[in-house]
């Protein structure tokens, strides 16, 4: 391979009002470093555009890495934004542009909240996707059709890949790399960036943010209840009286407004508690499993990683903060 090889592909990065630049040159810079690699590993470089609304529709490149050739992207990229959202109305030339772009047959991703811009597109429906943490209600709320797991920093779904919140486009952008250059690549890349390609979540990171706009005042009341109480016994008894609801039917409408059952809830609350103090204080885990209020620390640290995917000693190592309490 020479330097006049043709790219392998084209990346095009779609731009909007306010999105993430650091993801933008960040994602352009690193498809560079992968392509330096590769060409010392004999292989081909990406070609990365970057592409903007014109005043009078459609789109054009402003920037592209490899100038006067012919071609449109294989995969199209959509970054987030650190200012919200897009709405509906702003979202529809975007998605209908991405729309096309996918029957034509192009691959495309998503970072972070970009993926409002690609469920728009109605494609994410009935499939998995990922998006920050942050917005996974109000994502829920929106594309109810989506299967959302904010728990991964990413989901690929063959032609549509989608990437957690944030600073998630370096794994979206390893993914890529793997993807078209391969593994070799891929692994040179990560380690001179620094990134650590070790299994990563987005749940390692995520905090417990229970839903509490969705209007049934019972069910609030019985949320606010709970946060009071902390990590104090309570039997779903004891929060259907709170509702002043039949046990049967304060269960269905706990789930209608939570989306979880009362003891997942409940679980949820406890392990965010059980978090803080393996960040703040230096307890044994034994002991803190019994302040949240498991007398099983066995079953507390099973619970603890399913629901954070970290045993609660790898996540005090990881997390802990330097002027942990000793209580």
């Amino acid at each position: 391979m020479t330097a006049t090889q043709p790219p392998r592909a084209e990346i095009g990065i779609l731009l909007y009002r306010d999105c993430q630049q650091a993801m933008v040159h960040g994602m352009t810079d690193l498809l560079a470093i992968a392509g330096q690699f590769s060409r010392q590993h004999g292989g081909p470089l990406v070609r990365v555009s970057h592409w903007h609304m014109q005043a009078g529709g459609g789109f054009a490149r402003c920037h592209d890495t490899h100038d006067g050739l012919p071609g449109t992207p294989d995969i199209w990229l959509i970054p987030g934004r650190l200012t919200g959202v897009p709405d509906a109305q702003e979202a529809a030339p975007y998605a209908s542009w991405l729309l096309d772009r996918h029957a034509q047959g192009a691959t495309l991703a998503s970072n972070c909240g970009g993926a409002f811009l690609l469920a728009a597109t109605g494609l994410l429906d009935g499939r998995p996707a990922t998006t920050h943490w942050w917005f996974a209600e109000a994502f829920r709320t929106r594309f109810p059709a989506v299967k959302l797991d904010c728990d991964r920093i990413v989901i690929d779904d063959g032609d549509i890949i989608t990437a957690g919140g944030l600073m998630a486009w370096t794994d979206l952008g390893l993914r890529l790399v793997d993807r078209l250059l391969g593994p070799t690549v891929m692994l040179d890349t990560a380690k001179f960036l620094l990134v650590d390609t070790a299994g990563r979540e987005q749940k390692h990171f995520a905090r417990f943010m229970p839903r509490l706009t969705h209007g049934d005042e019972g069910i609030l009341k019985v949320q606010h209840w709970l946060a009071a109480r902390e990590a104090k016994p309570v039997s779903v008894g004891e929060m259907a009286a709170q509702a002043a609801l039949e046990e049967r039917t304060f269960q269905r409408r706990f789930k209608a407004a939570t989306a979880m059952t009362p003891i997942e809830y409940v679980q949820h609350l406890r392990i965010a508690r059980a978090r803080e103090h393996l960040e703040f204080t230096k307890r044994s885990i034994d002991q803190i499993a019994w302040s949240v209020g498991y007398e099983d620390a066995a079953a507390f640290r099973k619970l603890f990683h399913r629901l954070v995917g970290l045993s609660p000693g790898d996540y005090r190592a990881r997390f802990a903060a330097p002027n942990a309490q000793a209580a």
